[in-house]
């Protein structure tokens, strides 16, 4: 399937139209480009002698006279590639394409869930949809399930452009979060929640948003092992509730981090929960006392879980190629 979109506002320049294609392959399979997974590896340096000296390490039960915040914010994004696309580059003397290049057509959400008076409840969920392209001349695609403004990627040496293309639209999630999540704030305060007294849970690394106050990073994969194998044991002996003494990561900026076990029957997921220096005087007990509490409350977890992806479903049904339709687009 092909399509024009006219370059700018100036339908009558149609030579400089952007020409696509879009790939038939479902996005859900992948590409017909054989693409290897592309991870890089963890050069933190760990500090594990923050709260207690490594010889001393051991499981820490929840601080039962901790006061909770008055309202625990989840935050938590949703991408979702609809097309992958290609884009000619360069038209020969009789405007056939001699170059193309791939790009995605993706939709990209954030959502944010408020635990507070014994009950949770959505506060705001912000959906948006782009182009994600390294072609400079790329102008939105317009269909009529929704308009993909164009995002131009930089190039970068030893990447693989999916990779890139990727990590860009991952970018835009994590800008959307904060947005969403700064925007959320104003709205619970305004709501009776006095100023400065939320915890806000951003799922997955701070990275990006570290700057944001009163903030934790909820990281439910576990793709590289910080802690040296004689204290790495303690995480997998952790009960529900406990947590491990807090230890500091340094790469390109710093942040404390512990493991986390969540409640429930023995074998209960664990994860690892994030904070930065300056947040650091109470994050420990609330994480320890609140996150469990309303991790056990299956209305909020389902609400957590489903708050950004639901919206963006309901906003967006539609699948792949059936967005993209044949002729000029205005």
């Amino acid at each position: 399937m092909t399509g024009d979109i006219q370059a700018g506002q100036d339908t009558a320049v149609s030579r400089n139209a952007m020409r696509f294609t879009v790939d038939g392959w479902d996005p859900a399979y992948g590409t017909n480009l054989e693409l290897e997974d592309y991870l890089e590896e963890s050069t933190a340096v760990v500090d594990v002698n923050v709260e207690l000296a490594a010889d001393r390490w051991q499981a820490i039960d929840p601080d039962t006279g901790c006061l909770a915040p008055e309202a625990l914010l989840f935050v938590d994004g949703v991408r979702r590639v609809e097309a992958r696309v290609w884009i000619d580059e360069n038209s020969d003397v009789d405007g056939q394409a001699t170059e193309a290049s791939a790009a995605l057509c993706a939709s990209y959400a954030a959502g944010v869930v408020c635990c507070c008076g014994q009950q949770a409840h959505l506060v705001l969920a912000n959906i948006r949809r782009g182009l994600f392209t390294v072609a400079s001349h790329a102008s939105d695609i317009i269909t009529w399930a929704g308009n993909y403004g164009a995002c131009h990627v930089a190039g970068k040496a030893g990447t693989p452009l999916m990779v890139r293309l990727s990590q860009a639209l991952q970018r835009h999630l994590a800008e959307v979060e904060v947005v969403t999540a700064v925007a959320a704030r104003t709205a619970v305060y305004e709501h009776g929640v006095p100023a400065d007294s939320d915890l806000l849970v951003v799922d997955g690394p701070l990275r990006g948003r570290q700057h944001l106050p009163r903030a934790l990073g909820y990281i439910k994969s576990h793709r590289s092992t910080y802690l040296p194998p004689e204290l790495n044991t303690l995480v997998a002996a952790l009960l529900p509730g406990q947590r491990t003494p807090v230890f500091l990561m340094g790469t390109s900026w710093d942040r404390h981090s512990w493991y986390l076990r969540l409640p429930g029957a023995p074998g209960s997921p664990c994860v690892r929960v994030s904070g930065t220096p300056s947040a650091m005087a109470s994050s420990t007990s609330s994480s320890t006392h609140c996150i469990p509490c309303a991790t056990a409350n299956s209305r909020s977890l389902r609400m957590v879980s489903s708050s950004s992806s639901g919206v963006m479903a309901k906003h967006s049904r539609t699948r792949s190629t059936s967005m993209f339709w044949n002729g000029t687009s205005h």
